[in-house]
This record gives structure tokens, C-alpha cells and sequence, in this order.
């Protein structure tokens, strides 16, 4: 058995290639921009169910889900987690296909930041004047973009707090990240199949309506949403707290990339000073980190 303050190479492959998908996946996203945010969401949780029951059976786990599901409190933190990543998908379809891939990448490179004020707020953990320092950065590079524009950058702050929020909460629930993600799909599938429905009813569904393409890009962001979230479960259990502290950068990297790059979307003045100031908080949050890991191994 692999010791617990270990990284392995099948962990970092694992966690990599995640990260990688992640990334990449605004490419997927803007596919998809000629429909309403809402399919797209109905569509993500409806197709994401085979590739999680899929797990479960290959991996003997469908008993912990039957558990879950007939234990009244694990149910009540399931609603939870789901409102919060069913919110968290919505906000990040929406950035990307509304032309703000910036602010889908702003909000997960601010969102470590906020875990760790979440630490402080609700565990009353103790921050460093480093963490404090780099958490001020980036709310100093909120209000840079925010003057800049005229209004907050409301799609990456939404972002920021329902993942922030999943990722705290999804804590207190007593079973495997891959049982808790389809426990989280299944509580979601009434409402989009209610949806679905609906559309269909009303002549708006574009699921068999539009183009072949159209229909497997709808079939596709299922897997595209549940593959690296279950390969980023394998990954993180093996992989020292650290290792992954660092790799959480590479996704909201890749996203931006894309947004300047591929998406040729507006990169200023105020953008330079605000991400650079990010960076510079997440350079700061990392060395103390990385200190208070090598701390903990002495």
C-alpha cells in the first residue's frame, strides 16, 4: 500500500492529464455556444450518468451509492454539493460561450485563495502573513478589473465561491469522490430531464433537431465532464497535498491561453495588472505552501 505523504507516477499521470482535459475543454464549450447554457447543463448531467454507473460497476461500489441514497443526512449533503456543482457548471458554460474564457480562468486561479479564507473562516485555521498577503492580491486584482470594466467580474467570482464552497462541503460527505459524483449527477437528473422535457414539449429542444455534429457535441458533454473528474479522484489519492496545490494552476493556465490566443478575447492594460497580480499571489500562497508541507514532513 502506497504511503500516504507519497507522489506516484500513476498519480501524477493521472492528475496531468485531468488538468489537461480541463483546459482544454473551453474548446469543447464554445462548440456548443449556439444553445441556450441551460440544454447544455441538462444534456451534461443526463450523459455524464453512464460513465459514473460505469465506474461504480467496473469498480464493486454501487453498494456505497445504495447506502447513500437510503441515508437521510449523506442525501441532505448530496442536494448541497450538487446545487453548488450543477451552479458552478452553469456559470462556467455561460463565461465561456458569452466570450469571457478570462474570467473562467480568473476565477480558478483565485480560487485556492479562497479555500484557504474558507479555512480561516469556518475551521479557524491560522493564516500566515503570506497567505493573508497573497488573498489581498487578489482582491486587489478584483477591483483593478472591476473599475476597468464597470462592473464586477460576476461569471469568475461565481465560479470562485461555488467551487470553492463544492470543494469544502463535498468534505463531509463519508464516501468516494466517484460514488459522490454520481450520488450528485443522480440528484440532478429530475431536474434536467424535467427541463429536457419541457424544451421538447415547447419545440426548443436542439437535441435530434439540428445538425449530426450538433447531437454528438449534446452526447459528448457528459463524458467530457465526468472523465476527468474521476480521473482527478484516482490521481489525488496519490499524490501528496503539495504536488497537487501545484498542478490546480495548470487547467486556469491552459484557459487562459485559449481565451487570448484562440478566442482572441481582450487582453489590456488593467488585464496585465490584474493577472500579474494573481500570479504574484499565487507565487506567494505556493512558497508558503510548499514551506508549511516541508514543515509538517519534519
Amino acid at each position: 500500500m502506497q504511503a500516504k505523504n507519497e507522489d506516484s507516477l500513476s498519480g501524477l499521470g493521472f492528475a496531468l492529464s485531468a488538468y489537461l482535459m480541463w483546459g482544454f475543454l473551453p474548446l469543447y464549450m464554445k462548440a456548443l455556444d449556439h444553445f441556450p447554457p441551460t440544454e447544455v447543463i441538462a444534456h451534461r448531467v443526463i450523459w455524464s450518468i453512464p460513465v459514473a454507473f460505469a465506474v461504480l460497476l467496473a469498480t464493486g461500489r454501487t453498494r456505497d451509492l445504495k447506502a447513500a441514497l437510503l441515508n437521510p443526512r449523506m442525501l441532505a449533503m448530496g442536494v448541497v454539493t450538487a446545487s453548488l456543482i450543477g451552479i458552478n457548471w452553469g456559470f462556467y458554460i455561460w463565461a465561456i460561450t458569452s466570450g469571457n474564457a478570462m474570467e473562467a480562468a480568473l476565477g480558478y486561479y483565485i480560487n485556492p485563495l479562497f479555500s484557504i479564507f474558507l479555512a480561516a473562516v469556518f475551521l479557524r485555521e491560522r493564516l500566515s502573513t503570506a497567505q493573508w498577503s497573497a488573498i489581498a492580491l487578489s482582491v486587489a486584482a478584483v477591483v483593478v478589473l472591476t473599475v476597468e470594466a464597470g462592473r464586477l467580474p460576476a461569471q469568475g467570482l461565481v465560479m470562485t465561491l461555488t467551487w470553492g464552497l463544492y470543494a469544502y462541503f463535498k468534505k463531509s460527505l463519508p464516501i468516494g469522490p466517484n460514488q459522490a459524483f454520481t450520488l450528485e449527477i443522480l440528484l440532478l437528473t429530475p431536474f434536467a430531464l424535467a427541463y429536457i422535457t419541457y424544451l421538447i414539449i415547447s419545440g426548443e429542444s436542439h437535441f435530434l433537431t439540428e445538425t449530426t455534429r450538433d447531437t454528438w457535441l449534446l452526447l459528448g458533454a457528459g463524458p467530457v465532464s465526468a472523465i476527468p473528474l474521476i480521473i482527478y479522484a484516482n490521481g489525488a489519492k496519490r499524490l501528496r497535498l503539495s504536488t497537487i496545490g501545484i498542478l490546480q494552476y495548470v487547467a486556469p493556465t491552459l484557459i487562459f491561453l485559449v481565451a487570448v490566443f484562440i478566442f482572441h478575447e481582450p487582453f489590456g492594460q488593467a488585464q496585465l495588472i490584474a493577472f500579474s497580480m494573481i500570479w504574484t499571489a499565487l507565487v506567494i500562497y505556493t512558497v508558503s505552501m510548499l514551506r508549511g508541507a516541508r514543515k509538517a514532513g519534519r
